[in-house]
């Protein structure tokens, strides 16, 4: 009996080929990411913020880099988790990242009902940079920190100390420094960190851990006076600042970072691709010396350790925040 076959040799070979095709097609499309598309970061503060400035100057590297153009979106609100929800349910593509920072981690803890999973529905590509927060108050109101931290406990609750916002950076380097000098006093949040320093100067606010890159000219001017940085290390910009721990406050160090996301399930060569890509744009000499101007430093790392370093910071975030019950009002 003569055997029949659904298709014919021709039409067989036929199908074969185009098989063949879309897959090498599918791998070339791949490999030759990012073409000529552009590449959009999505940063969650608004343009001049800490976070929008090292995305912008990444961005203005890193599209050369790639051959492309990569452009910065500025998408601000809801600390950070308006933005950061848009870049999750972007294609995972490689042409929509997300800039954020430490507070990314700090938001599922103080925001219910988010759309999105930081953990699951995020990538880390790279931490980029460290912005270390400085301890500031009025010039003639404190000494130095054990001086502070004396009259604090002297007077439990009578002191007060701002922050940009709950749960913001700020906010979280105040907390881990307050519960480790073990003292009690009122927190001031504000809008932002021009707000702060202004209430600071004035003597309303008794401290507040600014931004490096927005308190040193006022530091300079002698508006603000530095206790202290609220790093692990000290920074290139106040070599004469000691750090909290330095100054006599054991576990207080915290650091403030920028990093760069993708959204979960971006093919890992893109990832790869794009950390070796950014961590070259940040040791470079010009990034280094325009990051030393504005009190930050290069803070890079292979995509797998960023994760870890995602998951363990993540959980460090939810201890403080249940400490210290920072709660969005």
């Amino acid at each position: 009996m003569k055997k029949t076959f659904p298709w014919s040799r021709r039409q067989a070979l036929t199908i074969a080929a185009a098989l063949a095709a879309c897959t090498l097609g599918g791998a070339h499309a791949q490999s030759a990411w990012p073409g000529t598309q552009p590449i959009k970061l999505v940063v969650p503060f608004t343009a001049g913020s800490g976070t929008d400035i090292v995305a912008r100057l990444v961005a203005e590297k890193l599209g050369p880099a790639l051959g492309t153009s990569v452009i910065v979106d500025n998408r601000p609100g809801a600390g950070g988790t308006l933005g950061a929800a848009i870049a999750a349910k972007a294609p995972a593509d490689g042409y929509t990242l997300l800039v954020h920072s430490a507070g990314h981690l700090v938001n599922p803890w103080i925001y219910k009902g988010l759309s999105y999973d930081t953990l699951k529905d995020f990538t880390g590509v790279t931490p980029m940079a460290s912005l270390p927060n400085v301890l500031v108050t009025a010039p003639s109101h404190f000494t130095d920190v054990k001086d502070l931290v004396a009259k604090a406990k002297a007077k439990p609750g009578g002191l007060n100390y701002g922050s940009a916002g709950n749960g913001s950076a700020t906010h979280m380097n105040a907390e881990v420094f307050r519960l480790a000098a073990g003292v009690d006093a009122q927190h001031v949040p504000f809008r932002g960190t021009p707000e702060a320093m202004t209430e600071v100067m004035a003597g309303r606010v008794d401290w507040f851990f600014a931004p490096m890159v927005s308190a040193l000219p006022l530091i300079k001017s002698g508006k603000l006076k530095a206790l202290a940085v609220g790093t692990a290390g000290r920074s290139s910009a106040l070599p004469d600042a000691p750090t909290t721990v330095e100054a006599g406050v054991p576990g207080s160090a915290y650091l403030f970072w920028v990093g760069l996301f993708a959204p979960a399930r971006t093919p890992q060569p893109v990832v790869d691709r794009l950390q070796a890509e950014v961590a070259k744009i940040m040791v470079s000499p010009e990034l280094k010396e325009r990051l030393e101007k504005l009190g930050a430093e290069p803070f890079t790392m292979p995509s797998a350790q960023f994760n870890k370093f995602i998951a363990d910071e993540t959980a460090k975030a939810q201890q403080v925040v249940k400490a210290a019950a920072i709660k969005v009002d």
